[in-house]
């Protein structure tokens, strides 16, 4: 008994951390808290199917209780209970049933399917266009009107649709912005790209987080980005700043050279440098070193000093630099600001 007990406690006392842990979370990384038109769609159908599965369990349980309660074995009664089968009503309830709560979720699932694929490509004059592509272990996104390129941040402006198109450098990763969309994954190969779209709802000045929903490799779960949903006006001189920003916007000569002795040939600052690595334009002005750690000094040189330890599996490659060379480039870096 005193065994039992104990085991009671232990259950009551893992249902309290449960109940405790279920009002843990992080509202800009929610589906259940939905930002925008396709997000608050996606939710409705998440409502629906649990209220589905909500409405079968109860069902399921009083009638369980019920057959237990009623059909139990009395103390002293040893005879053989009435033995009934092939009753058609109850064959024919638990056969139309679960037909009609399958076309209750069916028909609007379907419906949504189709308005968000549909609805996917091309933009209009009057909304936004992004080109998503996926690498291990980053996000490159493209806009093809304003004619520039970024890395792990996404800037769009509040109230506008964007129509997405989805493509991988490498191996399949699955774009997902819990906040406004659901994923949808990235191919590779010209020929596999996706489509999709949302809208960016009406908040400005707020920060969205983003994942890679499909495994990809050793660092897959350190695959973030970042949505910054602002102003239209703050939008508009984003994009101007973006364009008008050039390697000369830091003051450390030093820690340019080194930058472009050994990190130009990949990584691309305003017009100038390789495109195989992230764009650093406006490094100084983001909110994360490698998508994950903090945006600071410290951390930018353990990057830099070595990526693998941070992103196993990562492409960069580690560069032989001392660490008075780490230091100033670093120094350039976090220098580089859009104007």
């Amino acid at each position: 008994m005193k065994k039992w007990l104990q085991k009671g406690r232990f259950l009551s006392l893992f249902a309290m951390l449960a109940l405790l842990l279920m009002g843990c979370g992080d509202p800009t990384l929610s589906a259940l808290i939905p930002q925008g038109e396709v997000a608050d769609k996606q939710f409705q159908l998440m409502l629906i199917s649990i209220s589905i599965m909500i409405l079968v369990l109860v069902v399921v349980f009083v009638l369980y209780a019920f057959v237990l309660l009623k059909f139990r074995k009395k103390k002293g009664d040893n005879s053989t209970p009435k033995q009934v089968e092939g009753n058609h009503m109850l064959e024919l309830l638990w056969t139309v049933i679960p037909i009609l709560l399958l076309i209750i979720l069916a028909v609007p699932t379907v419906m949504r399917t189709f308005e968000f694929s549909a609805d996917a490509k091309p933009a209009s004059k009057n909304e936004l266009s992004i080109k998503v592509t996926g690498h291990q272990y980053w996000w490159e996104f493209e806009y093809p009107k304003e004619e520039l390129i970024t890395s792990q941040e996404l800037v769009l402006p509040a109230d506008t649709k964007v129509h997405v198109e989805l493509s991988s450098a490498d191996v399949i990763h699955s774009f997902w912005i819990p906040s406004l969309a659901g994923k949808t994954d990235t191919n590779p190969g010209d020929k596999n790209k996706n489509y999709m779209w949302f809208d960016t709802g009406s908040k400005t000045d707020v920060v969205y987080k983003g994942k890679c929903a499909e495994l990809c490799g050793a660092s897959h779960a350190l695959m973030d980005f970042k949505v910054r949903v602002v102003s239209k006006e703050d939008y508009k001189n984003w994009v101007a700043g973006y364009k008008a920003a050039d390697d000369k916007s830091s003051a450390n000569a030093d820690g340019q050279q080194v930058f472009e002795k050994n990190c130009l040939s990949c990584h691309a600052v305003g017009q100038n440098g390789g495109n195989t690595g992230p764009s650093l334009t406006g490094f100084g002005d983001k909110d994360r070193v490698a998508g994950i750690l903090e945006h600071d000094k410290e951390n930018l040189k353990k990057w830099i000093k070595d990526p693998q330890e941070v992103k196993p599996g990562n492409n960069m490659p580690k560069v032989n630099l001392s660490d008075e060379e780490i230091d100033a480039v670093s120094d350039y870096l976090l220098g580089l600001k859009l104007k």
